[in-house]
């Protein structure tokens, strides 16, 4: 079985591995070694994946420089010793060129860069990172302004739950005979994505990569997928499709949905659509996947919908409340988790690592409940608040009640300034087909069941949902909606 399609063509492991062995002697000869810190701007093809694995044989600091940067984000990132950009096509990013300036330029699109295909020797694949070393930077959206880059440890990759096939799991090993022909499409900078590629090749499967622009959810009958890693708002768009038109999605066997709550509702719906395919995964950039629920377990139970399963045999998550104690099985607080592979700080960040990183633990900033079988349920993000009258509401629990009406099929709450309340508290809801949700009918819903403070100052009505480059609901752009921006 191939390790990747693109291009109609076929790249076979051996000719990845030679794609490798070429651009480590490629790193090298442009005076790169371990702990040379190296920006890839790249997109998805077997070539991109394959410098990215050959910075890591040579021991670098991969700075995975994903799609939407702003020129000013560019510029601060490779200002900050930078030793070299590995790009794939220069002649088209005059921008990255201008930013770069006198950083040394990789092109692997051009003519004498990399050296000419070698026959790999143990030199050329012999893993030189540190351990202790940061292996790999992801770079968050920089939306609150510049870039975080969350850096992990050429040791955390070595202990990946999904880069070790001697150390996986049933569960383990149960996604990654589903894993046959993954879709691998977007970016290969998320820490996600190419997590999960690899667990498709280390699996024996095949990562296909379609021909721009991608049509969904006729890519899978297209290119006979098998797996899918999708957002909640390309779930939605998915079910939409299969609900209006015949569509082929029989060749589907998993398809992991993550990256933002989904209601309970649409999983039982996607479940029922798509058949026992659906996996409800959670995780972070910091820690890689923490949890999934996998589909067997939502038809045994499906009093699950709500929750996105339990920890990897890799994880040891606790709930915790303010001060940091953990609190009993059931009760509502931040979810903490210990696991080998987390990252080890933010970049140039150290009052945001000390914040995230406690004694071994990493505090999620998210808010949810274990229950007795190890269940997690969350209930929203500790900052995802609106402050009514210097009193704290959180969006979470708000979104789910307006989405538990009959008539709602999605809701976002925000908070926006307030002359009287200092902030106030707005929601968006996306009805249900055919249905036109009463604003003052669900502001009593939020009243019975959270109480008058909570109910939103408005209900604004949505047809569709503005998504942000990461793939999540775009909130900044529900708030500046609100504000007349």
């Amino acid at each position: 079985m191939p390790a990747f399609e693109h291009g109609g063509r076929a790249v076979t492991r051996g000719q990845v591995l030679t794609l490798i062995a070429g651009f480590v002697r490629g790193l090298r000869g442009a005076g790169l070694s371990a702990g040379s810190r190296v920006a890839l701007d790249t997109g998805v093809t077997p070539e991109a994946f394959a410098v990215r694995v050959a910075a890591h044989v040579v021991g670098c600091q991969v700075v995975a420089l994903r799609p939407g940067l702003t020129p000013e984000h560019l510029r601060d990132i490779l200002a900050r010793d930078v030793d070299a950009v590995v790009t794939d096509d220069a002649a088209s990013r005059p921008e990255l060129v201008a930013q770069a300036g006198d950083v040394p330029l990789l092109d692997t699109g051009g003519a004498s860069w990399p050296p000419a295909p070698v026959t790999p020797g143990p030199a050329d694949l012999t893993a030189r990172g540190d351990r202790d070393g940061i292996g790999v930077i992801h770079l968050t959206s920089g939306s609150t302004g510049r870039p975080k880059g969350t850096m992990v440890t050429y040791g955390a990759l070595s202990e990946d739950w999904a880069l070790q096939p001697a150390r996986w799991t049933d569960r383990t090993r149960r996604l990654a005979a589903r894993y046959a022909r993954f879709l691998l499409f977007g970016t290969l900078s998320s820490a996600v994505m190419f997590e999960h590629v690899c667990l498709s090749l280390l699996g024996g499967g095949t990562a296909v990569i379609p021909d721009q622009p991608l049509r969904f959810p006729e890519v899978f009958a297209d290119h006979r997928v098998t797996a899918c890693m999708t957002t909640v708002p390309r779930l939605y768009a998915i079910l939409d499709a299969v609900r209006e038109r015949a569509v082929d999605t029989s060749s589907l066997r998993a398809l992991v949905v993550a990256g933002s709550p989904l209601a309970p509702h649409r999983l039982t719906e996607a479940a029922e659509l798509l058949g026992p395919v659906v996996h409800h995964a959670y995780g972070q950039t910091e820690t890689g996947m923490l949890t999934v629920l996998e589909p067997e377990e939502l038809a045994a139970d499906p009093g699950l919908a709500d929750s996105v399963g339990r920890p990897l045999d890799t994880v040891e998550m606790t709930v915790r409340d303010a001060d940091g104690r953990d609190l009993p099985t059931g009760r509502t607080g931040e979810v903490w988790v210990r696991l080998a592979d987390a990252f080890s700080g933010y970049w140039e960040d150290p009052r945001e690592t000390a914040e995230v990183l406690r004694d071994g633990w990493v505090r999620t900033r998210d808010l949810g409940r274990l229950d007795a079988r190890g269940y997690l349920r969350l209930s929203g993000r500790t900052r995802d608040i609106v402050i009514v009258n210097a009193v704290i509401h959180y969006a979470g629990p708000i979104e789910r009640v307006l989405a538990s009406h009959p008539d709602v099929d999605q809701a976002y709450v925000v908070g926006v300034p307030d002359d009287r309340t200092g902030e106030a508290i707005h929601a968006f809801v996306v009805p249900q087909p055919g249905t036109a949700p009463d604003p003052d009918a669900l502001r009593e819903l939020v009243a019975r069941e959270l109480g008058e403070a909570c109910v939103p100052a408005r209900v604004a009505g949505l047809t569709e949902v503005p998504v942000a480059p990461s793939g999540k609901p775009d909130k900044a752009a529900l708030r500046a909606l609100v504000m007349g921006r």
